[in-house]
């Protein structure tokens, strides 16, 4: 009895210093938000003060409506909005297709093919970037969308790798069924494999979103005419050689940030599933 009581004892002070530590964790990643939140609803007179002041006195709400006429918000979340939601509908049209003949078709020199995709995956970003520009410069891209939404519908490596990596666990009685009763290798994709592969499908739609509406790089890159920015090259205009507008700045980074929590945490749930899910369940 004595030695099950410890046991118990020992696990109970073993879940107290696990959940102690994600809770420091948890705090340390959560305080850049709260300073985020907190700076956008500070007078400038409290931005800098110190000691910190966490909970404005008083809470400035309208540097909210102020970042939105400062610069040009709503066209850059407009412009933002086409890019990511035509980037999302590239990935989700491209890569299960590739990701598919991969697993489920057998065919000669597959593997070294895929090997050779995966293996994309370690070039950096850098490397590619000269040529890449000078070919969407020669196609007369530079200043338009194109050059960040065509990429998309030629697949991605990362979202076909995984793809790949859950279409291997259907089984394959299902596909050799489909086929006995007269079923095309497309259908049987269209009908049976992408809709086992849903949670798989919004865990790439969701890194989609947020690596598209999060990009800085590609637009600055590409976009000239400021009419055309997106909300990451638009938070860069409340910075000038003389002045920061730190209260406003904090104010549009909060609500470009918003979107992304609000929809993390709606589709919470599909993710976590689609990130665990391996097959159908039995």
């Amino acid at each position: 009895m004595a030695r099950k009581l410890g046991i118990q004892r020992r696990k109970a002070l073993g879940q107290i210093i696990t959940h102690f530590i994600l809770v420091v964790f948890g705090v340390i990643f959560i305080l850049p938000l709260v300073t985020m939140i907190s700076t956008a609803l500070k007078p400038d007179s409290q931005i800098f003060a110190w000691p910190p002041v966490w909970i404005p006195k008083p809470r400035v709400w309208g540097n909210f409506p102020r970042a939105l006429t400062f610069v040009p918000m709503l066209l850059y979340a407009k412009n933002t909005i086409i890019i990511t939601g035509m980037s999302v509908i590239g990935v989700l049209l491209s890569s299960p297709l590739v990701a598919y003949g991969l697993a489920r078709i057998d065919w000669k020199e597959r593997d070294v093919l895929f090997l050779l995709i995966v293996s994309t995956m370690m070039v950096p970003y850098q490397v590619t970037m000269i040529p890449v520009y000078l070919l969407f410069n020669s196609l007369g891209w530079i200043n338009t969308y194109l050059p960040l939404i065509v990429p998309s519908f030629f697949g991605n490596a990362f979202f076909i790798f995984l793809l790949r990596q859950f279409f291997m666990t259907i089984p394959r009685e299902l596909s050799d069924a489909a086929r006995i009763d007269g079923c095309s290798e497309f259908r049987i994709y269209a009908k049976i494999t992408l809709p086992l592969a849903k949670p798989s499908l919004a865990v790439v739609a969701l890194f989609q979103f947020i690596w598209v509406w999060n990009d800085f790089l590609g637009p600055l890159i590409y976009l000239k005419d400021q009419t055309s920015y997106t909300l990451s090259l638009g938070l860069q205009q409340f910075q000038s050689g003389y002045q920061t507008e730190w209260a406003l700045l904090m104010a549009a980074a909060t609500m470009m940030t918003m979107p992304i929590i609000i929809l993390f945490f709606l589709t919470q749930r599909t993710f976590i599933q689609g990130i665990t899910l391996t097959g159908i369940k039995g």
